[in-house]
């Protein structure tokens, strides 16, 4: 479900913390801090889903509350409960992975019912909501569409549903731009994503061997990085980067069917993204140095399996 890129982040991530602990790491624990990182990951994205669904689904549970009035009015009880019958929301619903997902990780309990209602009540106020309601038909784009705006406009523009998502999973942060793509690719093919295999089995076994790589190798590659910082204090060069560089090398040396210039372009996105402002053209430098290096002395031998969907 996730792509090559998010794995990175999560060794990414998980070789950071290791690097904050006072302690040594074994390998074996390392490798369950990053189960943990990807689990995290993958309850977030079931909760995220389940938002989606409840404000769609909370039309009929507003039709009922409002024809239930002592006195309603006509209004009250003609509340269009269309977007409860979303095709696609019911296709997400029914689907028995996302089902079995709920039934582990229990959203409803996190669920914040004063949240909900008022994003329900910021659709049911949005043109969006009124040009969806007064369409006769169905059809597969704007049943899409409806859900797709309720999670990018009312979901993560607002302040107080952020806080509420902040509250429950810490990996907010590191995670909200993987989980917006992941959302818009789910909405639009959601029958493709498993939700019990949130990392296939290739994936897992590359984010593994990055991970334990990059720890057993650490010595190799700072060896080669030592020489390239004669122009900077290696004492001020931040933690996140040497760790990115270090992937880097691994990449170079023991992944061989990753293309060096794909493992450069990914680290450079990466330090653009999560390290500091001047982290792209750092890394870029680096591992151009060291990847010009490793190949004039015949060290860098990548191989094509087709098969490969790393």
């Amino acid at each position: 479900m996730i792509s090559r890129r998010n794995i990175r982040v999560k060794v990414m991530q998980s070789l950071y913390t290791i690097d904050s602990m006072s302690n040594e790491v074994a390998p074996a624990e390392a490798v369950r801090l990053l189960r943990k990182q990807i689990d995290q990951s993958r309850k977030l994205f079931v909760y995220l889903v389940y938002f989606v669904s409840e404000v769609a689904r909370y039309s009929e549970k507003d039709a009922l509350k409002k024809a239930s009035k002592h006195l309603p009015s006509e209004q009250d009880l003609n509340i269009n409960t269309k977007i409860a019958g979303n095709e696609l929301l019911w296709k997400i619903v029914e689907e028995p992975g996302y089902a079995a997902a709920c039934a582990e990780t229990k959203p409803q309990l996190m669920m914040d019912e004063e949240l909900l209602k008022k994003t329900y009540q910021a659709l049911a106020q949005s043109e969006e909501y009124a040009d969806y309601t007064e369409a006769q038909s169905r059809d597969k784009k704007s049943e899409k569409d409806i859900l797709e705006f309720i999670f990018t406009n009312l979901m993560l523009p607002n302040e107080n549903f952020i806080s509420h998502v902040e509250e429950h999973f810490i990996n907010w942060d590191d995670d909200a731009e993987m989980m917006n793509i992941l959302m818009l690719n789910f909405l639009q093919k959601p029958g493709s994503y498993n939700f019990n295999e949130f990392v296939s089995r290739e994936k897992w076994d590359f984010a593994k061997g990055l991970l334990e790589t990059t720890l057993e190798k650490k010595e190799v590659s700072m060896e080669l990085l030592k020489p390239k910082l004669k122009n900077w204090d290696a004492d001020r060069i931040a933690a996140l980067d040497l760790i990115i560089i270090q992937m880097g090398i691994c990449e170079f040396l023991f992944f061989e069917t990753i293309p060096t210039r794909v493992t450069i372009n990914e680290y450079i996105d990466l330090a653009k993204e999560y390290s500091t402002p001047q982290s792209g053209q750092f890394i870029n430098g680096i591992l151009d140095n060291i990847h010009k290096e490793l190949s004039a002395e015949g060290k860098i031998n990548k191989k094509t399996f087709k098969n490969s969907t790393l």
